[in-house]
């Protein structure tokens, strides 16, 4: 008999995305089948997506997630601000699974140990574990992953509060150290500029993205003090390009770019949400 797992249940079914299995994996499958995406230049390793309500996000987030596509890894490290009050830098989940309308995603719990003990190295402490969050930025990402791979693959899941450079790098090497040598992705979770009309949206927006393009980890930290582009996940992404780099990654592609106000029709206060791509070079076999 399987074992059953500490699973962690959804807190945002049915309020973020839908809890009727199939009305969430039509709609899922809706956003990446609209999803129109370029010739993307080798092998992609990691994205960006959002994290709002997929009624919002979900059409930005299926170009994200469309280029996922016909991969099948082992292991998905998704990478999330920390939106809950916890004080802690860094943070992992303590139970062994996260449970979706449309099933159960176990954790690799031997890829957290080795971020662990990378972090430690680095930085003398490492994740604090954390049972029953109610983070949805991270969890929000699942079922389009669960939609989007074959079954199999497990999770690596951080939370991240800290936005000190030192610490987002530590993060984003410790991850390519743990996923290095297996069939690995990375998901950087982030929204842009939030609560702005649309074209001071926009304008900070496109330098957010802009930033990322140009594989600058140390740019989308500062951007938010500089008071030039903001997203709440900067040091999620910050991490993921840096862990995208040490494991061969060289170009970041925008797919796709929308607000809240492209859904709502609403443009006076916009949320603006981005998606991407993270390739590196292929290998001839």
């Amino acid at each position: 008999m399987k074992e059953k797992l500490d699973t962690r249940p959804s807190p945002i079914a049915g309020r973020w995305y839908a809890d009727d299995p199939g009305e969430l994996a039509d709609s899922v499958d809706h956003y990446m089948q609209q999803a129109k995406l370029p010739d993307l230049p080798g092998e992609v390793i990691a994205i960006i997506a959002p994290h709002a309500g997929h009624i919002y996000s979900g059409p930005v987030a299926g170009y994200a997630f469309a280029a996922l596509r016909g991969l099948a890894p082992e292991v998905v490290a998704v990478v999330s601000p920390v939106h809950q009050r916890y004080p802690q830098p860094l943070l992992s989940t303590a139970h062994q699974a996260y449970e979706t309308p449309l099933g159960v995603i176990p954790v690799d719990v031997p890829a957290v140990l080795a971020l662990e003990a990378a972090l430690t190295r680095q930085l003398g402490y490492g994740l604090a574990y954390v049972r029953h969050d109610g983070e949805h930025s991270l969890e929000i990402e699942l079922p389009f992953l669960q939609r989007a791979l074959p079954e199999g693959f497990q999770l690596l899941p951080v939370m991240v509060r800290d936005v000190r450079p030192a610490v987002v790098q530590a993060l984003g090497l410790g991850l390519a150290e743990a996923l290095k040598g297996r069939k690995a992705l990375l998901v950087a979770s982030t929204d842009l500029s939030h609560y702005l009309p649309q074209p001071a949206a926009n304008e900070l927006d496109a330098e957010a993205l802009r930033r990322m393009e140009a594989f600058d980890p140390l740019g989308v930290l500062s951007m938010e003090d500089e008071g030039k582009g903001y997203a709440c996940g900067r040091a999620a992404v910050a991490a993921v390009l840096w862990a995208a780099q040490a494991l061969g990654a060289d170009k970041v592609t925008q797919l796709h770019y929308a607000t809240s106000g492209d859904v709502t029709h609403d443009y006076f206060e916009v949320v603006g949400y981005g998606a991407a791509a993270i390739t590196r070079p292929a290998v001839a076999s």
